[in-house]
C-alpha cells in the first residue's frame, strides 16, 4: 500500500487521511435539526470504522452501495470513545484508475489470520475421524456441496469471525474443543461434532460474502438456524436407512444451538450434546469478540474504553497503574 494511503488500524484523532475501502454499510440519517446526513461503516483489512457525511449528503447518495470499493478522504475524529471519520470526498475506487495509486482490493477484505487450506485440511482430518458413517455422510456430503462457501464466508455479520475465512475459523475452534469435551464428558463424539460442524452451516445462504457485505433474502426473512436445518435434512432424507432418532437428534443440534428464544433459538438445548453445543459456540464467539476488542482498542494504558460489546474497560497488557487511575473497576 502507498505510503500516502492510510489503513483504519493506522487511524489517530485529528489526522487527516486518505485511503481506499470497501463500503460495509450506507444509511441515509437525519439530525435533531432535521438536516439529512449519510452514515457509512467502512472496513479495510485491518478493521471497520463508521463514517459521516455531514455536508451535500444528497450529492454522496447514488456514488456507492454497499459492497464497493472506495476512495476518499476524510478526518479522523473521536466519539464516545471511538474513532471515526468526518467525509470530504468520496467515489468508486477501480483497478484499473487506482492501481497505481496503491489499489488493491485484497486490501479491503479483513481475513482469518490462519492459512484457509491448512485450516481445511485439520477439519478434513476431524471429518474423516467420525466413526458413525450416517453421520460422516451426512457432513460430508453437505460439506463437499459447499466447500467453496464454508472456506471463504464470515461466521457472522459483525459480532465475531466476521471475516474472509471466519466461518472456518470458528468450525475448526469449535470442532478441536469438542473432541476433548466429548471425552471428558462421555458424550456421543460423533453426534457432538455432528452438531459442531452443521450448527450455521445455514449461514452460506443468510449471509453474503466478505466482499458483498450483507444479508440474503432468505437470511433476512427465514433465517440461518431453520435454513440450516433444512439443509441437513434435505440430505439426511437422501441417506438410505438413516436413522429416524439419529434425524431428530440432528435437527435439534441445528436448532437449538444459540440457546435461549431470545436470540432467535426455535428450541432451548434438550440433551447434554447440544447444550454443549450452545456453550462452547458462545464461549468461542466471546472469545473472538474480546480479542479484536482490545486488538482494535486505541485506548492508552493496560485498558480498553467501554465502548466494546462488553461495555467493560478490558485488560489488554501489563498494568499500569499511573496511566489506568481512571478505569472502571466494576
Amino acid at each position: 500500500m502507498s505510503p500516502k494511503l492510510t489503513r483504519i488500524a493506522d487511524f489517530k484523532p485529528g489526522k487527516p487521511i486518505q485511503g481506499f475501502f470497501l463500503v460495509k454499510e450506507i444509511h441515509q440519517r437525519i439530525t435533531r435539526t432535521d438536516q439529512p446526513y449519510r452514515e457509512l461503516v467502512l472496513q479495510d483489512k485491518t478493521g471497520t470504522v463508521n463514517a459521516k457525511i455531514w455536508h451535500d449528503a444528497k450529492a454522496f447518495k447514488a456514488d456507492c452501495i454497499a459492497g464497493d470499493a472506495v476512495v476518499v478522504q476524510g478526518t479522523v475524529s473521536e466519539y464516545r470513545g471511538q474513532l471515526q471519520l468526518e467525509l470530504k470526498k468520496l467515489g468508486q475506487a477501480t483497478p484499473e484508475k487506482h492501481a497505481e495509486y496503491g489499489f488493491n482490493p485484497t486490501d479491503l477484505l479483513p481475513a482469518s489470520p490462519y492459512d484457509i487450506d491448512t485450516m481445511w485440511q485439520e477439519l478434513t482430518a476431524i471429518l474423516e475421524g467420525m466413526e458413525n458413517p450416517f453421520l460422516q455422510q451426512l457432513v460430508t456430503q453437505l460439506y463437499e456441496q459447499h466447500a467453496d462457501q464454508i472456506k471463504t464466508h464470515p461466521a457472522s455479520m459483525f459480532l465475531h469471525h466476521a471475516v474472509y475465512g471466519g466461518y472456518l475459523e470458528h468450525v475448526l475452534s469449535m470442532a478441536k474443543v469438542g473432541q476433548w469435551l466429548a471425552g471428558h464428558y462421555e458424550v456421543d463424539r460423533d453426534l457432538f461434532l455432528t452438531g459442531i460442524l452443521l450448527h450455521d452451516i445455514g449461514k452460506i445462504v443468510e449471509l453474503r460474502p466478505v466482499n458483498q457485505p450483507g444479508y440474503t433474502p432468505e437470511g433476512i426473512l427465514i433465517g440461518h438456524v431453520v435454513i440450516g436445518r433444512d439443509m441437513a435434512r434435505a440430505v439426511m432424507a437422501g441417506i438410505e436407512d438413516f436413522p429416524e432418532e439419529l434425524q431428530l437428534k440432528v435437527e435439534h443440534l441445528i436448532l437449538s444451538h444459540q440457546g435461549t428464544y431470545e436470540w432467535q433459538s426455535p428450541k432451548k438445548p434438550k440433551f447434554l450434546e447440544a447444550m454443549l453445543l450452545h456453550m462452547i459456540d458462545e464461549m468461542d464467539a466471546r472469545v473472538n469478540m474480546f480479542r479484536s476488542a482490545v486488538e482494535q482498542d486505541q485506548e492508552p494504558g493496560s485498558f480498553t474504553n467501554r465502548y466494546n460489546y462488553f461495555r467493560l474497560n478490558l485488560l489488554k497488557g501489563p498494568l499500569n497503574r499511573d496511566a489506568d487511575d481512571d478505569a472502571d473497576a466494576d
